[in-house]
């Protein structure tokens, strides 16, 4: 099945492609919540925490707008706008809409975007509508009460706080009678779900089978939060998160003709900017209140995305004449590359990256498969280890991919990955990720089995 929409292209929690390239803001302009869950510990004066429900201070909806189209006006990338907390945004329904209608009036080019647990959806979707919410995020962990009632204690209803079971059907009818009638509607629906080990673990594929029958877009399976430190019930009472390769089976359990979100970076409620660079602090509220927004600087901030937006289709248009064409010889396999990146581009120093974006590559186009956390061997200009024990971990880490393309690399580490059977690419610094990789792989095919490339042209 083809999932590709349209309106994805330029959404960086629906779209793998979009994440590097387009930035979004949370407003946190809904303090209240209507249900409590197990995960869930909500901060309303937090700034180091990074998970969602947290937020440095909660906003009124004009403060909120101005921010957003301060921002707006700051970066050109800017391309959705969401109220995701750092409560339920319809438990909080007049502060919520009253955010959108002025965002829908003053930024009409941004897109909407509401996160929600869905235990209000139908109570407002009109005004969704009303408002030009074009996507919508539902948290459903679970169709079954029995296992909703071991995640969520209490939720509140028509005025009354219930308890157990009969709490957690409520809630799930809810959440699926929500579903149903945003996707009758026409707004695309992502659902985010919370793995949790032993509890709903062997329970998300039903989850994901039944959501993706009824035509939600996107599933994006979590990770539970579960440190102590963070105040939860789970983690004062020693539920613990699941492993990567727990992650990796249960999303593997999930997939099929269902689009899955894998670069989540379970943001704040206050987060702003692209997924991998968070550019909160240059937005604190006392710098947005000291700034005059005219007619005619908002007229220039919308212009600016625009172009931007362009310049990305122009991109994407390469890509695309890229993929069309087709290798002179050698196998059409998948192969999978590991990449350092910044805002979309070939960037960084292979030994001063903590992670890399694993992209599978082959004739039918490039796909984000996975993020992998690595220690770094540099801690800058005078301090970077090239030592095998330094290295090795980083190598192991990348196992079964076989390029790795990165901006620059030392000597010893470019050793150490050939000898490792993975092929160091630095001649791409500054390109579109699908761009590079598009192009190494052609090169590959090129080439014909068995051959590499080992060309470093940056060595630092």
């Amino acid at each position: 099945m083809d999932r590709h929409h349209p309106s994805i292209d330029d959404h960086p929690c629906y779209s793998e492609t979009a994440h590097h390239r387009f930035a979004r803001i949370h407003l946190p302009v809904a303090p209240a919540c209507n249900i409590q869950c197990h995960y869930c510990n909500r901060k309303y004066d937090c700034a180091n925490e990074s998970r969602p429900g947290v937020v440095s201070q909660v906003l009124k909806p004009e403060q909120a707008v101005k921010k957003a189209l301060v921002v707006g006006a700051a970066l050109p990338q800017l391309a959705v706008v969401g109220v995701a907390g750092p409560g339920d945004p319809l438990a909080s329904p007049k502060r919520t809409l009253a955010t959108f209608q002025r965002l829908a009036e003053q930024a009409p080019d941004l897109k909407l975007c509401l996160s929600t647990n869905g235990l209000g959806v139908l109570d407002h979707i009109d005004a969704l509508l009303r408002y030009n919410i074009t996507h919508v995020t539902l948290t459903i962990n679970c169709l079954d009460p029995e296992i909703g009632a071991a995640i969520y204690p209490w939720i509140l209803w028509r005025g009354k706080r219930i308890h157990g079971r009969t709490a957690s059907e409520i809630l799930i009818e809810r959440q699926q009678r929500g579903l149903e009638q945003l996707i009758a509607r026409g707004i695309l629906v992502k659902v985010n779900s919370v793995l949790i080990p032993g509890v709903n673990d062997t329970h998300l594929p039903t989850v994901s089978q039944v959501i993706r029958a009824k035509g939600a877009f996107i599933h994006n399976i979590m990770p539970l939060i579960a440190e102590p430190e963070h105040g939860t019930y789970y983690g004062l009472t020693g539920q613990r998160g699941p492993t990567p390769e727990e992650l990796k089976a249960v999303q593997a359990a999930c997939a099929g003709d269902m689009r899955l979100m894998r670069h989540c970076q379970q943001c704040r409620a206050d987060a702003v900017g692209t997924l991998d660079e968070d550019r909160r602090a240059e937005f604190e509220l006392d710098r947005v209140e000291s700034m005059t927004l005219t007619p005619e600087l908002l007229e220039a901030a919308r212009a600016r995305r625009a172009a931007f937006r362009a310049q990305v289709d122009a991109e994407q248009h390469l890509f695309r004449r890229l993929r069309e064409s087709r290798p002179r010889s050698g196998p059409h396999r998948p192969i999978l590359m590991a990449v350092t990146a910044h805002k979309g581009r070939i960037s960084g120093h292979f030994g001063q990256a903590s992670e890399f974006l694993i992209y599978e590559v082959d004739e039918s186009g490039i796909r984000m498969v996975g993020l992998r956390q690595t220690g770094r061997s540099c801690q800058g200009e005078a301090a970077c280890g090239e030592s095998a024990d330094t290295l090795e971990p980083i190598i192991r880490a990348l196992d079964g991919c076989e390029v790795v393309l990165c901006a620059k690399i030392g000597h010893a580490p470019w050793q150490l990955l050939v000898a490792a059977g993975i092929q160091p690419n630095s001649e791409h610094p500054g390109e579109p990720i699908e761009q590079a990789c598009r192009a190494v792989w052609h090169e590959m095919q090129w080439r014909g089995p068995g051959t590499r490339s080992a060309t470093v042209s940056k060595v630092a």
